[in-house]
């Protein structure tokens, strides 16, 4: 019994822990930028904006802080959270640590919805709005190819939302090659490596409750995860219905992809790396797992999104960095996991 307590303050520690890291990023990164801000100033608007009474900052300190880095710092905190959830509950669904929250083609629907709008120079929200839709196509036509072919063969599954990614993919590349080498094309190319530099604050309204959407049934049915993970007799055996429950998570899991790919491009390994590492921390438990998978997920895009602000004079896109360092340590987790098991 006292190792069971001791296991579950453990568990707080470590989500404690892990929220106030994510506080801390998330003030310093009000801070950091081309145009330094001080402390006293940043406090000063803050204070403003909750008692609006004398003007004691200027003006551009406030645009900066309010309308350019605030709805940055926090789409940057809600996609990474979003996509590394959304990870988890397919790793979890898929019982494939492997996997990652494009598995089904919801990031390759994304990106031909994006290009599109982008070949035809539609504005940015109808760029958004198409984005948005094609991720959700592309995963509705992984379900109804399934449901044609009448499997619900997890494999099957996986290789057909494989297909369908592919040809989304291809899409992509023939738009790529007819398109305007001019402006067309490094359009295109640009929004396909990720970044956060164009989010505006009239994104927040549209993208936030997307996400945020997703999230909820996903925190709310994260304890049936566990049971999923026991296998599909054992899950029926305790009166989960794994067939309902798949579609109901890969819904939300893909609303919340298509959201975050609508408005910063593709974003790659932080939906795969952020879940194992939770995990790492907190163990397989994921009524446990799933909120720090998101506190984690919210810190690592941020910390990276800062750093592709500073690194260069010339903003540096966000999904490159994160290739740069999610795939080392990916290996580096993969390396002690294996060490565990020998042990």
């Amino acid at each position: 019994m006292k190792d069971r307590y001791s296991k579950i303050n453990q568990k707080k520690m470590i989500i404690l822990g892990s929220v106030l890291l994510f506080l801390l990023v998330f003030t310093i990164s009000f801070f950091l930028g081309k145009f330094p801000i001080a402390s006293g100033d940043f406090f000063r608007a803050i204070l403003n904006k909750i008692i609006p009474l004398e003007q004691t900052c200027s003006s551009q300190v406030e645009t900066i802080l309010f309308k350019i880095r605030f709805p940055r710092i926090l789409m940057a905190v809600l996609i990474g959270a979003g996509i590394s959830v959304a990870g988890a509950t397919y790793q979890a669904l898929f019982q494939n640590p492997m996997i990652s929250q494009d598995i089904l083609g919801a990031s390759q629907g994304a990106a031909f919805g994006a290009a599109i709008g982008l070949f035809f120079s539609l504005t940015y929200e109808q760029v958004i709005l198409l984005s948005f839709i094609f991720g959700l196509l592309a995963v509705g036509a992984v379900l109804l190819v399934s449901k044609f072919l009448r499997t619900d063969s997890v494999l099957n599954m996986v290789l057909i939302g494989m297909m369908v990614g592919s040809l989304f993919s291809s899409a992509v590349s023939f738009l790529k090659l007819v398109g305007d080498p001019t402006n067309t094309l490094p359009a295109i190319t640009y929004w396909l490596m990720g970044s956060l530099s164009s989010i505006k604050i009239q994104d927040i309204p549209f993208v936030a409750p997307l996400i945020l959407v997703g999230m909820i049934p996903i925190f709310l049915l994260r304890w049936r995860l566990n049971v999923i993970s026991l296998g599909e007799e054992e899950a029926l055996t305790l009166g989960v219905n794994n067939r309902v429950l798949r579609v109901i998570l890969i819904m939300a899991a893909t609303l919340i992809t298509a959201s975050a790919v609508s408005v910063s491009g593709l974003i790659g390994w932080v939906g795969l790396v952020v879940p194992h590492f939770s995990r790492m921390l907190i163990g397989n438990d994921y009524r446990y797992s799933i909120p720090v998978t998101a506190i984690v997920g919210g810190t690592f895009l941020l910390f990276v999104d800062d750093f592709s602000r500073l690194i260069s004079t010339s903003e540096i896109p966000i999904g490159i960095l994160t290739s740069f360092i999610g795939a080392p340590i990916f290996l580096v987790l993969i390396a002690k996991n294996n060490r565990s098991i020998r042990e």
